[in-house]
């Protein structure tokens, strides 16, 4: 009986000190992703933030400014977005109320295949199919481009999210004689917005830092302009040109717009975060 109770002992032992070496461990490959991230973000920050002025935010590049590229990216990750999430919400949608069926797992492989599209190739199917045949580059294309990009992201999200609805919710609303388009759209959906909501500021922040895609489709211009269906300079690009410039005073320009792009991303992280916890449904 007592070797019994030692070998128990002994067991229970183990099983704590097993426990105590497995948090280590992950703590310890935590901290070591965690590295890389700070070095980034603190390199970044010591090289850009030290020229920054406040020209770059007034001038465009004629005038050695980027706000022709800040406001240049701002209209084509707009366009993406409302070309992008209306589609993207739906067909999550209905990936989510069709968890069965042919047609259904072919739209899901083709959106698992779409995600896995390298953007450049993305950019030269958006040039081949805009850029050609209107004969010149747009933010148009652009816009088309990223929002292609979005897709994925925004009905993974959004299918993901409603299919943790309960049913019962949906199956309450149709007791009341609640029409399926009404119980969808008035008792699913805000059900799942943080999910979608977040689904979309991921999708944002994705592509507000692609080059590849722009390259071939918005390309670039010094001049500050609203037309979408005219060249149209961003951020990425323009980091990629001045970055390789040997010019020093645009090497540090592309510093400087790093240090803005950065900083736009980590505020639509922090917008997601806020979502999350501000739209969540107790279910």
């Amino acid at each position: 009986m007592r070797q019994s109770i030692s070998m128990q002992k002994q067991s229970v032992l183990k099983n704590i000190i097993a426990d105590k070496i497995f948090f280590v461990i992950i703590v310890f490959l935590s901290f070591i992703i965690v590295i890389p991230l700070i070095l980034i973000l603190s390199y970044i920050f010591m090289q850009g933030f030290g020229h920054l002025r406040l020209d770059l935010f007034i001038f465009d590049q004629r005038n050695k400014g980027i706000l022709n590229a800040i406001v240049g990216s701002l209209l084509v990750v707009g366009m993406a977005t409302i070309l992008a999430v209306p589609v993207g919400v739906l067909v999550g949608i209905y990936l989510s109320e069709h968890k069965k069926g042919k047609f259904g797992n072919l739209v899901r492989i083709s959106v698992d295949v779409l995600q896995g599209v390298p953007s450049i190739v993305i950019g030269i199917i958006a040039y081949v199919w805009i850029v050609v045949p209107m004969r010149r580059f747009s933010a148009f294309a652009g816009g088309l481009a990223l929002a292609i990009m979005m897709l994925p992201v925004i009905i993974k999200n959004t299918e993901e999210t409603l299919a943790l609805i309960p049913e019962n919710l949906k199956e309450a609303a149709y007791a009341l004689g609640v029409p399926y388009h009404k119980v969808v759209l008035g008792v699913v959906l805000p059900a799942g917005a943080s999910g979608v909501i977040t689904g979309v500021l991921v999708a944002i922040a994705r592509v507000l830092g692609e080059t590849a895609p722009l390259l071939f489709t918005a390309f670039g211009s010094r001049d500050l302009g609203f037309d979408v269906f005219k060249p149209m300079e961003t951020l990425p690009p323009l980091i990629y040109k001045y970055a390789t410039s040997p010019v020093e005073e645009w090497v540090n320009i592309a510093w400087a717009a790093s240090f803005i792009l950065v900083f736009m991303i980590l505020i639509l992280n922090l917008l997601t975060k806020v979502a999350t916890k501000k739209w969540k449904v107790k279910l």
